[in-house]
């Protein structure tokens, strides 16, 4: 099957995009990895396609002021391998490398994976464990977005018409990490992910943020686990019962890949690995 008719554009300029974008029913293309296959099943059916692959201006990678700044054009790739981000971030690259195969990643941009919103993907999910923000822009300018506040649902975020994300804003975490994920065969989309980030002074844990993929209609914050954790030991008995809060948290679907209650199951056990592989990391 082919894409039912669309217009294109190729945008020489950030302002031209995002007036473009004002037209009903456009639609972005980026790195085309999650676009072009739904316009091929006719999932999608844009009036117009806007390609962006020109504005290298959203195309960058840098540190300011204790935060990682990413264009949203800037590829998967170039993100996983960097020596900043392994440095400031690492659970930010160790989560990109479980996307897809190395040619999606050569190919998927950061802001087209999280315009995207597919609440089994790991890269939704691992911002809002960290806590980014995104830079969004329209016809009025620019406005920041938490990313916790940017999912609204299965493939629906706060972009509205005419808006185009733009840069990703992350603070650097040298603290303790972890990522479990579960799927059915190895670069499938998870049945659940995990991604957990810990502080700890001394035996106490002073922060930790719990994020969890596959579980929800969007990426789900463990806030309850959380605050269950925070100020107190990380024992044996803490993490399990931070695990299982985090699994009440969900609210799983069920499909032919796996049941709800089996992916709940999953995302306490998942969530209980994470925590204590971030506690001895910290």
């Amino acid at each position: 099957m082919k894409a039912a008719p669309f217009e294109y554009l190729r945008a020489s300029s950030l302002d031209e995009a995002i007036e473009a974008l004002g037209t009903p029913d456009a639609r972005v293309l980026a790195g085309g990895q999650s676009l072009v296959p739904l316009l091929n099943l006719r999932q999608a059916r844009p009036s117009l396609v806007v390609d962006i692959n020109r504005l290298d201006e959203l195309s960058f990678l840098r540190k300011e002021n204790g935060r990682l700044e990413i264009g949203a054009l800037t590829r998967h790739r170039s993100v996983e391998t960097s020596a900043v981000v392994r440095s400031e971030v690492p659970l930010l690259a160790e989560a990109l490398g479980h996307v897809g195969h190395v040619a999606i990643r050569n190919r998927g941009t950061i802001g087209g994976s999280l315009a995207h919103a597919d609440p089994a993907a790991e890269l939704p999910a691992v911002m809002v464990a960290l806590d980014a923000d995104f830079a969004v822009h329209g016809a009025s300018g620019e406005r920041i977005v938490a990313a916790r506040d940017f999912f609204l649902g299965p493939h629906r975020t706060a972009l509205g018409r005419g808006e185009l994300l733009t840069r990703i804003s992350v603070p650097s975490h040298r603290g303790g990490w972890a990522v479990e994920e579960l799927s059915r065969r190895s670069r499938d989309l998870a049945l659940v992910a995990v991604f957990a980030t810990v502080t700890m002074a001394g035996e106490v844990c002073e922060s930790v943020r719990i994020a969890v993929a596959g579980a929800g209609p969007t990426p789900i914050r463990a806030t309850a686990a959380e605050e269950s954790l925070t100020g107190g030991p990380m024992t044996g008995d803490a993490i399990a019962l931070a695990a299982d809060l985090a699994a009440t948290a969900t609210d799983p679907p069920g499909d032919l890949h796996a049941p709800a209650d089996y992916r709940r199951e999953m995302a306490a056990v998942l969530t209980r690995r994470a925590l204590a592989r971030a506690k001895e990391d910290a």
